[in-house]
């Protein structure tokens, strides 16, 4: 394993709280990484990083490319590079392709970044609307997220693989976000079914974590009882 380093504003605990503002500009954000995934201010849109590219994925699977003055409550980005992948020359749904990710990964103590890109049959995803104050928790929110389905496309799904033991501060298992190739088509991915194509997979070592300094941060309750279940109700299938 080499070693590498995520970079991670907010908690997505904070999110589910209905903490959806942040001070730091997505600029900053792409300083630390070229792979990504989190969110805009009030929820204006899924993010992915592909390349060092940021793209804003919005509720009705259209994209865009937000300024980079744009700032987040919630984002993670690492400059990524594989070490360890597998080759996928058969269809495999969801479920399959955790299992063949699962023989990369060496320990479940470690985060990592995941890559997949090929061709798939089928994407399902969801974008939840852009929310005004004053905010609603995110199971709330989530509740006219607009869920889509594409169909015969090429793209990539990047995010990360997070151990149990960070619950609240990144979501336990997947969570991974879909971009097409034409960079016209995606969001927070549900579920999946590939017919070829590569997955690979880079392990952190080092987490950089940058916590806003504001009232909304400050007063949320970071740590319900409910927590499990709100990440389930929220992000959908996580493992």
């Amino acid at each position: 394993m080499t070693p590498n380093r995520v970079f991670q504003v907010g908690l997505m605990s904070a999110l589910l709280a209905g903490v959806y503002d942040g001070p730091t500009e997505l600029r900053e954000v792409l300083r630390h990484g070229d792979l990504g995934l989190g969110t805009f201010n009030g929820l204006d849109g899924e993010m992915i990083l592909i390349d060092g590219v940021c793209f804003r994925m919005r509720s009705d699977g259209s994209i865009d490319r937000p300024s980079l003055d744009e700032r987040t409550p919630f984002a993670i980005v690492t400059p990524f590079t594989a070490s360890a992948s597998a080759t996928i020359d058969q269809p495999m749904d969801r479920a399959a392709v955790i299992a063949l990710t699962q023989t990369l990964v060496p320990s479940e103590n470690y985060l990592y970044a995941v890559r997949v890109l090929g061709s798939f049959e089928s994407v399902v995803t969801r974008t939840v609307e852009r929310q005004t104050p004053p905010y609603r928790p995110m199971r709330e929110a989530v509740a006219d997220q607009s869920v889509l389905e594409f169909r015969s496309l090429a793209g990539t799904i990047a995010g990360f693989r997070t151990p149990l033991y960070e619950r609240g501060i990144g979501v336990p298992g997947g969570h991974v976000h879909f971009i097409d190739d034409e960079r016209r088509r995606g969001g927070h991915v549900l579920d999946f079914r590939i017919l070829s194509g590569t997955v690979e997979v880079c392990v952190a070592t080092e987490l950089d974590l940058r916590l806003p300094l504001d009232d909304g941060f400050r007063d949320a309750d970071l740590e319900p009882q409910d927590l499990g279940e709100q990440l389930t109700a929220t992000e959908g299938p996580t493992t």
